[in-house]
């Protein structure tokens, strides 16, 4: 599950938003998770290896006390999770049942687990935030998971918020949510994504000059010629976009 430091810290500066418009010129459409949203305000864009698990609906003969303990519980699961990885559940939208509380998310945080992001819900939440794990959800509940959910296995394809996640693919999280790139597309999708920000770091300046929007964005010939032209100039990177665009070349054309 290593991830180049570089591009990581390159992704870590572009919005989930551009991503989604890179992706969607890649052809891929369904790559926002939905239904997960911050718990806590956002400090950071986090960027990680997805880590997958999975829960199906509810079977009683099988939610018991000997099952939290056995080789294929979400504890053996939490205990298989490496530094940096961004644990993603597929908890099938159920909202009345919370899949991890404070004990757990304690555990990831401390074996440095980045974020959590699930299409479910968390219990315990005053707990799970003063663990300090990132957590992208839909909010909480009281009830433990067993009252609605049944987990059966991690590591392996999964759809949560409506979105198929493998494992190894990369997820992106910010203020606008969670984006998954194949792992495939880390690379191109970086180096586009840097453009992208580039391009729209310019436009904004364009637009607080006075600039109208028809053909300046989405750019016509005549502006992306003058962008062209900006670009060709050198100028000195002044945002977080622009510094982020040099981190990606630095990664992808080294």
């Amino acid at each position: 599950m290593d991830l180049d430091p570089a591009i990581a810290k390159a992704l870590a500066s572009i919005s989930t938003a551009t991503l989604t418009t890179v992706l969607l010129k890649k052809g891929l459409r369904n790559v926002w998770i939905r239904r997960a949203r911050p718990l806590r305000p956002v400090k950071e864009r986090l960027v990680g290896r997805a880590f997958t698990l999975r829960f199906v609906p509810a079977r009683e003969d099988l939610a018991t006390p000997e099952s939290w303990s056995s080789p294929r519980s979400t504890r053996a699961a939490i205990e298989d999770m490496p530094a940096g990885c961004i644990a993603v559940v597929d908890a099938m939208g159920v909202t009345d049942a919370g899949i991890f509380g404070d004990i757990l998310c304690a555990r990831m945080a401390r074996r440095g687990v980045t974020a959590l992001v699930t299409d479910g819900v968390v219990r315990d939440v005053a707990g799970v935030l003063a663990t300090g794990l990132p957590v992208w959800c839909q909010g909480a509940a009281a009830p433990p998971s067993v009252g609605g959910l049944t987990f059966v296995n991690w590591q392996e394809p999964i759809a949560c918020g409506g979105v198929a996640v493998f494992p190894d693919d990369l997820v992106v999280v910010d203020e606008d949510g969670a984006v998954l790139i194949p792992q495939a597309l880390i690379e191109p999708v970086a180096a586009m994504a840097g453009e992208q920000e580039r391009l729209e770091t310019w436009i904004m300046s364009e637009v607080e000059k006075g600039a109208s929007l028809p053909g300046l964005y989405p750019p016509n010939a005549e502006t992306r010629a003058r962008y062209e032209a900006w670009t060709a100039q050198g100028t000195a990177p002044g945002t977080a976009r622009e510094a982020s665009q040099g981190v990606v070349q630095g990664v992808v054309k080294s």
